[in-house]
């Protein structure tokens, strides 16, 4: 319900007293709120197409550096990848040094046990001979010579040999 004050303002002055003026254009209210507030629009536009060069000129740079890291990446494989290569044949030349090491003090070590065995073998000739020759003598049934497999008997191939006068 109104108040008597809504009341009473029924009853207030329209116009000026004075006389009849003519009849007038209602007002256009959309034509008064788009003249007021086409200047901060066009500000806003100008404000947006900013926003997007400066978004635009973002992702050229993010792309160029993006580049600028793939190169980077790039060059930094390739340098791990050649010091890897470097390390392996490194390691693998150390290796083959350590088998070669290896290799030359198992050789030395079995022409040693090689030489062993053959002293040991010429030491023991002798008597091995002696003993197939008797072994040999009975199988067949000679009598043993005397002196065999003795180096100083006469008619030992390695027995003393006789002095030309």
């Amino acid at each position: 319900m109104a108040g008597f004050r809504d009341f009473l303002l029924r009853f207030r002055p329209v116009g000026s007293p004075g006389r009849a003026a003519p009849g007038g254009v209602p007002a256009d209210r959309a034509a008064e709120l788009t003249s007021e507030l086409e200047p901060p629009l066009s500000l806003l536009e100008e404000t947006e197409a900013q926003a997007r060069g400066i978004t635009d000129e973002a992702a050229r740079t993010a792309a160029e550096r993006r580049r600028v890291a793939e190169w980077q990446a790039e060059e930094i494989v390739e340098r791990a990848s050649a010091h890897a290569r470097d390390l392996r044949a490194q390691t693998a030349a150390q290796v083959r040094r350590q088998a070669e090491a290896e290799a030359a003090e198992l050789l030395a070590a079995s022409e040693r046990e090689v030489s062993a065995v053959r002293s040991r073998a010429e030491a023991r000739m002798p008597a091995l001979l002696d003993r197939v020759a008797r072994l040999v003598a009975e199988d067949i049934g000679m009598p043993p010579a005397l002196g065999a497999g003795d180096p100083t008997a006469p008619g030992h191939p390695e027995g003393p040999r006789e002095r030309s006068p």
